[in-house]
């Protein structure tokens, strides 16, 4: 598997690496190619990178009309809960714990659909999936797409920039492209369309499915709060559909070595961030240490609103089973390490003089 995630991308124009070793692009490298993916006249194999912007700036008429037609306090902390508490959250739940990592498994499609379509629908499953596989296989390898040693716009544009799966795959590595999204309802395209517009997902069903979830979430926010609770939600979104795309960077400590006594995984820079980790359930470092648990809030601060909607679902009916590794975190990491910490205190207690 590790082979074919090295190849399901497609490598910048820059190149993964260079003399064996990763390769950090100028910010004109990365410019450049960021506008070669974005020019859709050029190729029509740019739809998917294309898209991801349409999406995010789609929402800023929303965001002008609130300020300057709706606004109102009350609608702002409106909005901006529903941006980064319920589409953080969502997003985890479906994106990241199901779409990639399979953590727990549906009892029938419907709660599939009805989980899928849940959040405001702003990044496709293609985009995320795959490279988010590739992005485990190669944590601050060459080859991860959103790198950190790459820097902030390296990471910032990775959606266009190095998330797109490749282009010239066989037939045989797209099937097995595609095996990676089947269960998460995307309609597949055949090989030879997807020789043509280089993708998995065909546009017209991503149009018409976004489009569609737009539809039906405007007219819900317009039926409970007319067009200002509506633009409040639809405008402040465009924070999470921006801010997200600056998440890895951060969460690898910008490249350095920022891991603290509650970064327990020292496989990688993964951190566990206090605010992320609180509006979504995403507690990285302990993500990355056990990837495909549909848990990643271990201690009694770490609140994991990802989790509490997993477990809602179960007690619903909607889900079937599901991999929680906080009981194997607590033996084999915490437990030892207070142990051990005890011990040390004990002896350094022990060693520093009496007083007389």
């Amino acid at each position: 598997m590790s082979v074919f995630l090295k190849r399901v991308l497609e490598e910048p124009s820059y190149g993964w690496s260079r003399d064996g070793e990763f390769y950090r692009p100028t910010h004109r490298e990365i410019m450049a190619h960021w506008f070669s993916r974005m020019n859709i006249f050029a190729s029509r194999k740019n739809w998917l990178p294309f898209t991801d912007w349409v999406w995010t700036l789609a929402l800023l008429p929303f965001t002008v009309l609130f300020f300057t037609k709706y606004f109102s306090w009350p609608l702002l902390l409106v909005g901006f809960l529903y941006a980064m508490l319920f589409l953080g959250t969502t997003n985890i739940v479906w994106l990241h714990r199901y779409c990639t990592h399979r953590a727990f498994t549906f009892t029938h499609p419907i709660y599939r659909f009805v989980l899928r379509n849940l959040p405001l629908r702003l990044v496709p499953e293609e985009t995320y999936v795959l490279s988010h596989h590739v992005h485990h296989a190669y944590t601050e390898q060459a080859g991860d797409p959103y790198n950190a040693h790459g820097g902030r716009l390296y990471c910032f544009l990775a959606g266009e920039l190095h998330q797109p799966i490749a282009r010239d795959l066989s037939r045989k590595d797209y099937k097995r492209a595609v095996a990676m999204l089947n269960h998460t309802g995307v309609n597949a395209n055949t090989y030879a369309q997807y020789k043509k517009w280089g993708s998995i997902c065909h546009p017209a069903y991503l149009y018409l499915h976004f489009s569609l979830n737009w539809l039906f979430w405007y007219g819900a926010f317009y039926l409970m709060g007319g067009h200002a609770l509506a633009c409040a939600i639809f405008g402040m979104s465009a924070l999470w559909a921006i801010g997200i795309r600056d998440f890895n960077y951060d969460a690898h400590g910008c490249g350095k070595d920022k891991r603290d006594w509650a970064d327990f995984n020292r496989e990688d820079l993964s951190i566990n961030q206090l605010f992320a980790g609180t509006v979504s359930g995403e507690w990285h470092n302990n993500h990355h240490m056990f990837p495909n648990g549909a848990r990643s809030g271990f201690l009694w601060w770490q609140l994991d609103t990802a989790w509490w909607l997993i477990r809602l679902t179960k007690l619903l009916g909607g889900i079937a089973s599901y991999r929680d590794y906080k009981a194997r975190f607590l033996a084999e990491t915490y437990e030892p390490y207070l142990r051990a910490k005890a011990e040390a205190e004990a002896k350094a207690s022990s060693a520093s003089p009496r007083q007389p």
